[in-house]
């Protein structure tokens, strides 16, 4: 069974960090494209970052500079490690999996919630 479970998240002040954590169970993790998206209020989910199995990585422009993601294939993790962080940045973070074009899956975490105050 395909699992994806975020952890990390909480209230941080302005300024502050939080980094976030994905843990997958399943075999699809070296094949997939890992990222985390997240959603705001009364907003559509956006991808934040991405990043491959062999270490290739994508940034939202918001998120270049301030945000990390990273990887570890050992322990089928992916990691968000999120630096200066503004109230803009309160959402619901999603871990996700996506295994598209080769293969036809995409996997979603159930999301962790992120509350920067100002």
């Amino acid at each position: 069974q395909v699992q994806l479970v975020e952890s990390g998240g909480g209230l941080v002040q302005t300024g502050g960090s939080l980094r976030l954590s994905c843990g997958a169970s399943g075999s699809f993790f070296s094949s997939s494209v890992m990222a985390w998206s997240r959603r705001a209020p009364g907003n559509h989910r956006v991808l934040g970052a991405a990043i491959t199995s062999s270490g290739i990585t994508s940034y939202e422009l918001s998120a270049k500079g301030r945000f990390t993601i990273s990887i570890d294939n050992a322990k089928n993790t992916v990691d968000l490690q999120m630096n200066s962080l503004n109230p803009e940045d309160t959402a619901v973070y999603y871990c996700n999996a996506d295994g598209r074009p080769q293969f036809e899956y995409v996997y979603w975490g159930q999301g962790t919630q992120v509350t920067v105050s100002s």
